[in-house]
């Protein structure tokens, strides 16, 4: 599939749901990086910017990104509008066939899942290396279906982050698993319905 498919895919995804003035943060980004030092941060597939926004205003430095021109438009309004746009360089790109420059100490990858193609292995290993000594990659993929989820397959499997790690293939002298779990949470829809939904996270540390 040409990358123009893919970006028209997406920006339909987009297109469809109404901008928010002030996106919310994922839950497990709030939980997992409270306590670490700002720094530089590159949010993988930023949607609607909530997660990027929540980083800058803490005081990281934020390289944001999507293959939804929809999507990046908007969080440079919305970065421009809540005076962080000195803070967040949002950017698109394809990661099938692109990957952003630089070397950061926290990359995020919040539910990187899409019909169409993409080697998350390979973009997955791609964050990995750009990680400084010392820097974290939070993967965080759904566990369960959500109601509201626009993939609602019935015999989906959902790799647990142990698979995911394993798939990476990274030499565990560089790179260490710090937290592979499933936690439950009580999550909230577009159309305000809750429902009991699992994450699946996996921190990843480069020691060197």
């Amino acid at each position: 599939m040409s990358t123009t498919d893919v970006v028209e895919f997406w920006n339909g995804v987009h297109a469809s749901r109404p901008a928010a003035a002030d996106p919310r943060p994922n839950v497990c980004l709030t939980e997992r990086v409270i306590g670490l030092p700002p720094g530089d941060v590159l949010d993988l597939g930023c949607g609607g910017g909530g997660d990027a926004l929540w980083l800058a205003r803490l005081g990281w430095h934020v390289t944001a990104v999507d293959v939804s021109s929809v999507a990046v438009e908007r969080l440079r309004g919305v970065a421009l509008a809540h005076g962080l746009s000195d803070r967040i360089s949002a950017q698109q790109h394809d990661l099938h066939r692109s990957f952003p420059d630089g070397t950061f100490d926290l990359v995020c990858a919040h539910y990187l899942h899409t019909p169409l193609d993409l080697d998350r292995a390979v973009v997955l290993r791609a964050a990995a290396h750009a990680l400084r000594p010392g820097g974290r990659l939070l993967i965080v993929d759904h566990g369960s279906t959500a109601p509201w989820s626009w993939a609602q397959e019935p015999d989906v499997r959902y790799p647990a982050p142990q698979e995911v790690a394993a798939d990476l293939a990274l030499y565990p002298e560089t790179w260490a698993v710090e937290t592979a779990d499933a936690p439950a949470r009580t999550a909230t829809g577009p159309d305000g319905h809750t429902a009991e939904v699992t994450d699946h996270v996996l921190i990843i540390r480069r020691a060197v």
